[in-house]
């Protein structure tokens, strides 16, 4: 079995980060290592009052006892990251685990064109510098943007301004971006990727379904990430991760509770229907 680590927060009620995590890429049969960088008592989507404890002096000590069994990953794979410190661990990360690694970041800090609560307003310029040791960084255009310094439109841009991103995104020294949530038509919800060594941008897109949920960023990249354990192209693997998630979606917004989790885990079979078609191609 392929092994991977992610390293991001856990909630202990909610589905986001390692509890999105961990399922789907075992379920698509990769070994998963885990690393909590926080513990919540409920995701902050929709809850208030929420417990949290940052684990950020935990870090390095699970590093080192990796480092003396010793382990290696096919993949290391970052998602919510709260602070500065926690930015410069990864960096350290990358370097002793990433030699014949993998390095994908998801570059989690914002939407709708404001960062999340907390982050300072030179966090995404030191977040960039993790991304240009990444081979795959999958932003969304806020992200993007905020790592750029460049404005935000939110809705009406063109292929001109999204294709502009992307090369200056690829510029910060990441071989493969991925810009998420790219939409051109009302109806259409999807991906641009600029891969390494090729100046023609992919775009891959579904349905757009007009709701908010949480922790559906990291069911994408969650699936992305499984595609590739499972040798499958960058281009297939953004496939089956824009297909699963409007799959997920469409049946979550059936139960009335659906402001609070994706509820992904029903959906797992066509997830590995979907792994298995185009391993099969």
């Amino acid at each position: 079995m392929k092994k991977v680590v992610t390293i991001q927060d856990i909630s202990c009620f909610g589905k986001c980060s390692l509890t999105v995590a961990l399922p789907i890429l075992s379920a698509m049969g990769i070994e998963t290592a885990i690393i909590p960088t926080a513990i919540l008592s409920t995701h902050t989507g929709g809850f208030t009052g929420y417990t949290f404890r940052d684990l950020t002096e935990d870090i390095k000590p699970i590093a080192d006892h990796w480092k003396s069994i010793p382990l290696s990953f096919q993949a290391i794979y970052t998602g919510y990251l709260g602070s500065s410190k926690q930015l410069a661990i990864m960096e350290q990360f990358f370097d002793d685990f990433g030699d014949k690694a993998c390095l994908f970041v998801d570059p989690v800090m914002g939407d709708k064109g404001k960062l999340y609560a907390g982050f300072a307003p030179d966090f995404p310029l030191q977040m960039a510098r993790l991304c240009a040791k990444a081979d795959i960084i999958v932003p969304n255009l806020t992200e993007a943007c905020a790592m750029l310094n460049v404005p935000y439109i939110d809705e009406g841009y063109t292929k001109e301004y999204i294709e502009d991103i992307l090369d200056k995104l690829r510029a910060l020294g990441a071989k493969n971006v991925v810009l998420t949530g790219v939409s051109f038509q009302p109806d259409a919800l999807g991906i641009a990727l600029l891969q390494e060594d090729c100046d023609q941008v992919y775009y891959y897109f579904n349905e757009k379904i007009p709701i908010s949920l949480h922790g559906t960023g990291d069911l994408f990249a969650s699936c992305v990430l499984g595609g590739l354990m499972n040798d499958l192209s960058l281009q297939k693997s953004l496939q089956i991760a824009v297909d699963f998630t409007v799959t997920s979606i469409r049946h979550t917004i059936t139960d009335p509770d659906y402001r609070y989790s994706t509820k992904f885990e029903e959906c797992i079979p066509a997830l590995l229907d979907m792994l298995a078609k185009h391993s099969n191609q």
